[in-house]
């Protein structure tokens, strides 16, 4: 009998709960410098703040905003660039928090002759499609601090798994990459980096964006996916080795990596010292904010970026730090 009397207030807490989880939807592409959302859903912390996520993954940034302007998300960790275009258009986006801090690299094939940036001239460049924030980092700073124009070099727009497999191949002579493509692409093929941007020219890559409508509608269920993605960060900072074994599998489907110097390599450990290059911050400070406006600049400065009336786009517009600022970040 007892048990009985126990079971009935099990299950009505059980229920309770389940009740209490808000579904919300978020966006992310398959790449470290979105491991925060990747993390927050596979700890369960979205669950600890209340929250049923489903995650859901887009080929690219350009397919992701599409969604949130569509209202199929409620949030997306992806690229400033992409709502940036969508919102000089008159697309009703947000940018809430942040998440990660540009890490691009360019390694070279052992033997090209690239040593530095300067050295790309008349070589061939795996990178980002054209329009993504890789991109336009890559020719509105990193070629032209090397004054370079994009014309010197010839630049392949490709996915950075192929980019890998290119430098393995040597179809190409270097790459600009992210992570964990820079790490897996030193242990697989003979190469050697030259170049990181954000030791050089930090910048908040990744943040998370929201729309207008969703963030006046559902503004508690927001913040609680930003505080559960905050705890993620905490644990890639902290515990990267245990957040490492959650979502290594994301990225290296087999249980090891054959790598060209270090043998069979166990993909927690490829994955680990790939956030181990990571800087992951929840919050925008007022540097991230001035170079938020200085990558618009860039942008229109490329062609990529068009206002209705010409002038210059201001950012602070799209920009939305009461989270932060709740949190006393």
């Amino acid at each position: 009998m007892k048990a009985k009397h126990w079971l009935v207030p099990a299950l009505l807490l059980l229920s309770t709960f389940a009740q209490a989880q808000e579904k919300f939807k978020v966006g992310y592409i398959r790449v470290m410098d979105d491991a925060q959302a990747m993390v927050a859903h596979e700890a369960g912390l979205y669950k600890k703040h209340g929250l049923d996520v489903e995650l859901i993954e887009f080929s690219s940034g350009t397919d992701l905003i599409k969604a949130i302007v569509g209202g199929q998300l409620d949030t997306g960790v992806l690229g400033f660039t992409n709502a940036v275009a969508w919102a000089s258009k008159g697309a009703d986006l947000k940018v809430v928090g942040g998440a990660q801090q540009g890490y691009h690299s360019i390694v070279a094939l052992e033997g090209s002759g690239i040593e530095k940036v300067a050295d790309l001239k008349g070589k061939i460049l795996a990178s980002q499609k054209e329009g993504s924030t890789a991109d336009a980092v890559l020719r509105g700073v990193t070629l032209k601090n090397a004054e370079l124009k994009p014309s010197d070099v010839n630049i392949m727009g490709v996915s950075p798994a192929v980019a890998v497999q290119s430098l393995v191949s040597g179809r190409v002579d270097a790459a600009f990459l992210f992570e964990p493509y820079d790490r897996i692409a030193q242990l697989v093929a003979p190469v050697q980096q030259v170049y990181e941007i954000g030791e050089v020219w930090p910048f908040p890559c990744m943040v998370v964006i929201t729309s207008g409508d969703t963030l006046a509608k559902r503004k508690d269920a927001v913040w609680k996916s930003l505080d559960a993605q905050r705890d993620a960060i905490e644990m890639l900072d902290k515990q990267p080795a245990e957040a490492a074994k959650l979502i290594a599998d994301y990225f290296i489907a087999e249980p090891t990596l054959k790598t060209l110097k270090r043998g069979e390599l166990a993909r927690e450990v490829v994955i680990e010292e790939a956030i181990g290059t990571q800087t992951f911050s929840a919050k925008l400070g007022k540097d991230d904010l001035a170079r938020i406006q200085e990558l618009a600049d860039i942008l229109q400065e490329l062609g990529s970026l068009k206002t209705r009336d010409g002038k210059p786009f201001d950012t602070s517009a799209i920009v939305d730090l009461s989270w932060q600022e709740a949190r006393e970040l």
